[in-house]
Formats: C-alpha cells, structure tokens, sequence
C-alpha cells in the first residue's frame, strides 16, 4: 500500500490511532491528559507508533524522523510524569498539556510529510522529505501548536484561579 512495509503499514495504522485518539481528545477536552481514556489511547498508541518507527529506514539508515521518535519519547515519558507522578509541583499540570500537545504536533510533522511525499499516487506533493515546500507547512503547524499550548496554559491558569484554594 503506497509503497509501505508490512512494517511501515503497522506503523501507519498505529499512529493514526494515536492522531485520532488525541485529537479526540483535544476537541472534547480542549487538552490530552493521561487521566482520560483517549489520553491513556494516544499515550499508548504514540509509545507504539515510536517503537515501531524505529525499523524503518526508508530514507536511509538511522536519520532525523529516528531522532524524532526518541525526542518524542522524552516528551512523552516527561508528560506522563508530570500526570501520572505529580513531578513538577504545581506546574505539573501545564507541563503535562503542553507535553503531551508536542507530540501531538511531532506526529504531525513525519505524517504530514510521508503523505505528501506519496500522494496522490503518481505525481506526489512533494519530491520528498527535504522538499522545500514542506518547510511552510511544518512552520505553521508549529505555530498552530504554540497558539494551542498557549490558549492550553491560559485556560488553565483561569480554570485555578477560579477554583477554591485549600484551606
């Protein structure tokens, strides 16, 4: 299927789980958080979509889309300590949203990548993974996850101020 290994078609699969597993919950929640059923299922899916991402070496050996699934990796440990844990204080809450929206926006970058280097079928978007056509496309949706971790912080930063303080 558009040139994928049995691997790389596990490895689609599974990350498009993870996408619609959090971007459920962003819409429903306005957050991924490990505490939700969607969140633990994008938590999951995006560990398996790393996992599975480290076999596969289309573009040569170990390159920049191995180091984003470590870089993912990391973020994704930190945000589930920060959830699960409680590391972190009274940040906690902000670095799990934020965390957990990076990897959200790093599943974005190789997906949206692979598929316009592929399709349509034929005469793909893009020559490539270093086309230069993707870089605007990568710049805004970096720029979409800095609006939505900035409206995450501030959503939450009103949600505590307006609730009750501990005795």
């Amino acid at each position: 299927m558009f040139g994928l290994t049995p691997l790389g078609t596990l490895h689609t699969a599974i990350s498009l789980v993870a996408l619609a597993a959090g971007l459920s919950a962003l819409l429903r929640d306005g957050q991924i958080v490990a505490g939700t059923r969607s969140g633990r299922i994008y938590a999951i899916a995006t560990l398996l979509t790393c996992l599975t991402g480290f076999g596969i070496f289309n573009h040569g050996g170990f390159g920049k889309p191995h180091v984003l699934g470590i870089v993912t990796l990391v973020v994704l440990a930190l945000a589930w300590a920060a959830g699960r844990r409680g590391l972190f204080g009274a940040a906690a809450a902000y670095v799990e949203v934020v965390a957990f929206s990076a990897t959200f926006f790093f599943h974005l970058i190789p997906g949206v990548t692979e598929t316009t280097i592929r399709l349509p079928v034929g005469k793909p978007l893009f020559s490539g993974p270093d086309d230069p056509g993707l870089q605007p496309i990568a710049a805004g949706l970096f720029l979409l996850f800095l609006i939505g971790a900035t409206w995450q912080v501030l959503r939450l930063r009103r949600a505590r101020r307006g609730a009750p303080q501990p005795a």
